[in-house]
């Protein structure tokens, strides 16, 4: 019999809060040491402009994988909100929805971005010697992106309904096998030939693939909620009443990565103006502060998942209580980390810098700058968690859209003259500050509670009546 999920909807808050966050701060912290590995490999392998041409190619990835991630973050809000009501038919419908959905996204997403890619490159200022290595780099990484976009969407579902651990255990999968096959594919082993820097993007593929293959032959095994059987494959066909409300409240919250992704574009895009020496010193930057900010991703998706449940059991008393110790757990999470990375950092900014002492101060330089903003950062990530827990997206994004281009980038580009780069990296803080500030106004006094529940599925007895059954109890904790 499959191990119960975890009840979000009672018992001692912060204990539940911390267990649940825990295994999803450990996917985050795999995700981030498979990439910093990786950037190693490249950097040591391959050089300076391998690794810049990585950071300009990420940055494209990302952009692409905003256009559909918020489908997903909508899908898990439903069907969080539905194992709040114990009505796992529902959970059942949105995760065939979603995965029907996707399936249909990714294919356009790859195909668009094999198209543009090129473009894209060229409209970020790449440098001309890191050019041809971002594209080759990126032609293999879309041809990974189905798989890698529903492995995405199974973790978030699972998370969703109440298990951050299987996803955990798939990620590590995932991670050791990308981190393994790095070197054999960069530079070539016995009759395996050297593949360079598409070789990096080779074993990301490889990886990618085995690991969702792994996680959905285990959701079967072990028979656990989000799995269908039967009559139940017909999920798979999206469902208009249930694309709707992904699809509504999708679109605002990938607007937010858009927007978020559209503003660290343009940051590139400075930065790719002082040359590839200042490129690679901030992509190996933001490879340590890729640390820093895993508290605030993962507590806030906790934060997210935790609310939903307990807003679908109308358990409203336990929101505002969740929403204090996500922030409480944060706060301390980041600032320990932040401290960790201060002390540390010029040893770690070796492993992706070389000896390069000119590239390493410049990077320790940008890093003391920019890696206090996460404090700020973590604070609007936690409470706007807990609002678009209700469906409540508008407001998050507005806020974001202004933190990000008149604040952060109107900031940048007037200071340049006078600040030079700094300016570029005393933005940062300025940007979260303001985020912080609009997000806490937003959540103590704007109408997001008042929001109805997303909906529950319609036709709900007829669907249950042809619903496979699952040996896998209610939700126990």
């Amino acid at each position: 019999m499959a191990r119960p999920q975890r009840d979000l909807t009672s018992g001692p808050i912060g204990k539940t809060l911390l267990l649940f966050a825990l295994p999803t701060l450990g996917s985050s912290v795999l995700q981030s040491i498979n990439g910093s590995i990786n950037a190693i490999w490249i950097g040591q392998l391959l050089g300076e402009r391998a690794l810049a041409a990585t950071t300009n190619a990420g940055l494209v990835m990302f952009l692409l994988v905003s256009a559909v991630f918020g489908f997903g973050m909508a899908a898990t809000i439903l069907i969080g909100q539905a194992m709040g009501r114990r009505d796992i038919d529902g959970v059942r419908r949105v995760v065939g929805t979603a995965h029907g959905l996707f399936a249909i996204l990714s294919l356009l997403v790859v195909a668009a971005g094999w198209m543009t890619a090129p473009a894209i490159l060229t409209a970020l200022r790449t440098p001309v010697d890191a050019y041809p290595l971002a594209l080759s780099y990126l032609r293999v990484i879309f041809i990974a992106m189905p798989t890698s976009f529903l492995a995405v969407l199974l973790s978030m579902v699972l998370r969703g309904a109440g298990d951050s651990m299987t996803p955990l255990k798939f990620m590590a999968l995932g991670s050791l096998i990308d981190v393994l096959l790095n070197p054999v594919l960069i530079r070539g082993m016995g009759p395996i030939p050297a593949l360079g820097i598409a070789g990096s993007a080779t074993a990301t593929f490889i990886a990618n693939t085995v690991s969702f293959a792994a996680l959905l032959a285990y959701v079967y095994r072990r028979d656990l909620v989000v799995r269908l059987r039967g009559a139940e494959w017909r999920y798979l066909i999206p469902d208009p009443a249930l694309l709707w409300p992904i699809v509504t409240k999708g679109v605002p919250m990938g607007l937010q990565m858009l927007v978020a992704t559209g503003s660290a574009l343009a940051m590139i895009g400075l930065v790719n103006g002082y040359g590839t020496t200042t490129t690679a010193a901030y992509g190996a930057a933001s490879q340590l502060w890729t640390y820093i900010q895993m508290p605030a991703m993962s507590v806030g998706a906790a934060v997210s998942a935790m609310v939903a449940q307990n807003i679908g059991a109308g358990r409203w008393d336990r929101v505002a209580r969740i929403t204090r110790s996500g922030l409480l757990l944060n706060l301390a999470m980041t600032a320990a980390l932040i401290v960790a990375v201060a002390v540390l950092d010029r040893a770690a900014l070796g492993l992706f810098l070389g000896s390069d002492a000119g590239s390493i101060d410049l990077a320790a330089h940008i890093n003391i700058i920019g890696s206090a903003s996460f404090l700020l950062f973590g604070v609007s990530m936690v409470l706007s968690a807990t609002v678009r827990a209700n469906g409540a997206v508008v407001g998050p994004l507005l806020i974001l859209a202004v933190a990000l281009f008149p604040i952060r980038l109107g900031l940048a580009y007037a200071l340049q003259p006078s600040w030079g780069a700094d300016a570029i990296w005393w933005s940062f803080p300025a940007g979260s500050a303001a985020s912080m500030v609009m997000t806490i106004a937003y959540y103590r006094y704007g109408s997001w509670r008042k929001g109805q529940l997303l909906p529950a599925v319609e036709g709900e007895e007829h669907a249950k009546a042809a619903t496979e059954p699952t040996a896998k109890q209610m939700p126990v904790g």
